[in-house]
């Protein structure tokens, strides 16, 4: 990879790494975080989302979002399972255009279909393409650890080939 690739990675690395740390900061420092406010406004999956309302899930969704957020946030700001953590803010981001979704408008009638859920999905799997954590990132390190040698889970984790 040429020095502006490798510069540009890093860039969209922590970019991203921003976006979810940042929303993070939204809901773990906020007493008494809860989805159920987004998921009841739902439109056009509004079945599907409803069912993590419930006083049953929705404390368990709640708890997912926010340190899903915070953990993708932090694996992608130091470069460590990389691979992981974009594919988990992948989908969770793709769960996110889902709900937001008054099909064919994404949250308003200024975007049609395509909104900044699926270029920030797009950015993600480009992080995985480029294999991101081992651009000054700490995957290159974990990828030569015996015990992530040992372990398919972890060398898929950290791309070590």
């Amino acid at each position: 990879m040429r020095p502006v690739e490798r510069h540009i990675t890093l860039l969209f690395r922590l970019l991203m790494a921003w976006t979810f740390l940042y929303s993070a900061s939204h809901q773990v420092l906020v007493p008494n975080f809860s989805v159920v406010g987004f998921l009841n406004s739902t439109k056009t999956f509004h079945a599907v989302f409803v069912l993590f309302t419930t006083p049953t899930l929705a404390p368990i969704a709640s708890f997912l979002v926010e340190w899903g957020h915070t953990l993708i946030g932090l694996s992608l700001l130091v470069g460590f399972c990389t691979r992981l953590s974009s594919f988990c803010g992948i989908l969770l981001l793709m769960m996110y255009w889902m709900a937001h979704m008054d099909f064919p408008y994404i949250e308003n009638h200024n975007n049609f279909i395509v909104d900044y859920h699926v270029l920030y999905s797009v950015v993600l799997a480009s992080l995985i393409l480029y294999r991101a954590g081992h651009v000054f990132g700490l995957d290159g390190w974990a990828a030569r650890l015996p015990v992530v040698r040992a372990s398919a889970l972890l060398r898929w984790a950290v791309q070590a080939d």
